[in-house]
């Protein structure tokens, strides 16, 4: 009744082989042995696709999505080591070398606030009466996160140009959370940046991530194509407004099955489960 499988490739190819491809990319060489891995990739996944659609038969609806698109990656911005060059965070011992955030000895009297790498960046604050050691007044959490955020924003690249940074709190784009959430959520770069977590370097900008090199950083648009039962709808045509959320309650849809009261997503309107 469902099957799935899971393309990990893809992801894996852009990763490692982005910078062969774009001539956009700082290390773009033209005519190099790799300048078609990813399209040849494609075209591979493509034929896959291809033989699947030839097995399943009329009746089956077809559903191609992705959690994340991909883009080059400009570099990467050293979060942390930006947070104890503004007084935010303190060391308890400095690292000879880049060395992961959680095994560096950090001063917590004398820190405000540390952050995560990744596509992008998680910021937390260390607020009195909420972390063991915080520092920072309940009554002064706005202000510092609105510091902060201005100080982020500002971060330019390597030559001192802006770079565009998107600094969020999660509040206004979660109605609920699980686990520790952070105070902000930063796109460095439209991220076209990533976050590198790591201390120890003392430099703000670096063009790799946490464990090495790295063509490509994580998109906010991803892919969605559908095949619906019996040629019920007319192909070529372009979806608006998908969001990956709307996804399950598309699928519940397929199945006649109700979509839970309590799911965000909507079902998309021309998905008919005939």
């Amino acid at each position: 009744d469902y099957f799935m499988i899971v393309e990990m490739g893809m992801d894996r190819i852009h990763h490692a082989f982005w910078d062969n491809m774009d001539p956009a990319h700082r290390l773009y060489e033209p005519g190099n042995k790799f300048e078609n891995a990813i399209h040849d990739y494609y075209r591979e996944v493509d034929r896959e696709i291809g033989a699947l659609l030839a097995f399943a038969d009329d009746a089956t609806a077809v559903l191609v999505v992705s959690d994340h698109g991909a883009k080059r990656m400009d570099g990467g911005i050293c979060v942390n080591e930006w947070l104890i060059a503004n007084g935010y965070l303190a060391l308890a011992e400095k690292p000879a070398r880049a060395t992961p955030f959680s095994k560096v000895k950090i001063d917590w009297s004398r820190t405000k606030a540390w952050g995560d790498g990744g596509y992008y960046a998680r910021i937390f604050l260390n607020v009195a009466g909420r972390e063991p050691n915080g520092t920072i007044a309940p009554g002064d959490y706005e202000k510092v996160r609105d510091d902060l955020t201005a100080g982020l924003k500002a971060i330019p690249d390597e030559n001192g140009h802006e770079i565009g940074t998107q600094v969020f709190r999660p509040e206004e784009l979660y109605k609920e959370v699980r686990g520790v959430a952070p105070d902000l959520i930063v796109y460095f770069g439209a991220l076209f940046w990533r976050s590198v977590g790591s201390v120890g370097d003392g430099k703000i900008h670096t063009f790799e991530n946490d464990t090495g090199p790295d063509g490509a950083n994580h998109a906010e648009n991803g892919v969605f194509l559908f095949r619906p039962t019996n040629g019920g709808i007319s192909g070529g045509r372009q979806v608006d407004g998908l969001r990956i959320i709307d996804v399950a309650p598309t699928i519940l849809r397929l199945f006649r099955l109700p979509i839970p009261l309590d799911m965000e997503g909507k079902a998309l309107a021309f998905v008919n489960c005939d």
